[in-house]
């Protein structure tokens, strides 16, 4: 039972991690990892899939910030909105690869939803951000590095 509850314990925190909830799933990870009850490439992957699914929530949420930015409860401003559009078009959807960054990563997962960034090109961008991060995490955790 616990090899089940072990992957969904890191899809959770890594979809929850991945998403604008402010969570960690490295943690979770090195202690899995350390653990050695599971493979490697299984963790990785399932940590992988559930922080670019969090970002894929995010994405989808920015597609459909336009209707309700200008509601009095929406909790962005105007101005920091328009600053980090200003951002990402000025950095282009390469600025993508910077997703795996803890503060700025989440935002900028919105914003290219916001911004209509196509989903094929987003989810390849994310995808290697994501799985290089933790791919390097592992690597420094089982002394690869």
């Amino acid at each position: 039972m616990w090899d089940l509850s072990g992957y969904l314990a890191l899809f959770l925190a890594a979809l929850g991690a991945g998403s604008l909830l402010p969570l960690q799933s490295e943690a979770l990870l090195i202690g899995l990892l350390l653990a050695d009850a599971h493979p490697v490439w299984m963790l990785l992957t399932v940590a992988s899939v559930g922080n670019v699914l969090g970002s894929l929530a995010n994405w989808r949420l920015g597609r459909s910030l336009e209707q309700v930015r200008h509601h009095s409860w929406f909790p962005v401003s105007d101005h920091a909105l328009a600053k980090a559009q200003t951002f990402y078009r000025r950095a282009g959807y390469w600025s993508l690869l910077l997703s795996w960054v803890p503060v700025i990563g989440d935002p900028l997962t919105l914003i290219a939803g916001l911004l209509r960034e196509p989903f094929w090109r987003f989810l390849v961008l994310v995808t290697l951000a994501k799985s290089a991060r933790y791919l390097v995490l592992g690597a420094l955790t089982l002394g690869w590095m």
